[in-house]
């Protein structure tokens, strides 16, 4: 299971350093374009709001894989080392519980919902359900870290 992890959070870095790389670049076509030309492109904003989306919902997806996530533990690091474990499983679980109901289960609704309906993003033409399908997506990969972070505690019990 360490090599899956270690695969995929090196799978999803790459996509992530990707999707802020287009978002720099289409900010920046956006700026000069608006600025320097006068003109702004239909799609850079749409793009952009897009980018942001698949970046913020999968980057959080990540961090929660490498204990990154905001937590408030100052009542939890006093605790002893076994009651430490428990609770640390007992949130575990509760992140991978809303992960698969409202991430993978309510995502995955919205994004046949979308599909269904033949719903279109109106500049790029891009299929919303294509766009919310980040969602499910980010829910499975925090089930994947969750059982992991259960499975290998590690640097969690430090």
């Amino acid at each position: 299971m360490q090599k899956a992890y270690l695969s995929i959070n090196r799978i999803i870095e790459m996509f992530l350093a990707l999707i802020f790389g287009l978002l720099v670049l289409d900010v920046s076509w956006q700026v000069f374009s608006r600025y320097l030309i006068g003109q702004s492109s239909s799609f850079t904003e749409e793009f952009a709001r897009f980018a942001l989306i698949w970046l913020s919902i999968l980057g959080a997806a990540y961090l929660n894989g490498q204990r990154g996530h905001l937590s408030i533990d100052f009542l939890i690091r006093k605790l002893p080392p076994e009651q430490k474990r428990r609770r640390l499983v007992a949130l575990e679980i509760l992140m991978l519980l809303f992960a698969l109901f409202i991430m993978v289960i309510g995502g995955s609704n919205l994004v046949y919902i979308t599909l269904s309906l033949g719903q279109k993003s109106s500049a790029l033409g891009v299929p919303l359900g294509v766009v919310y399908s980040i969602v499910p997506f980010s829910g499975l990969l925090i089930i994947f870290y969750c059982i992991h972070n259960i499975l290998h505690p590690g640097e969690a019990l430090d």
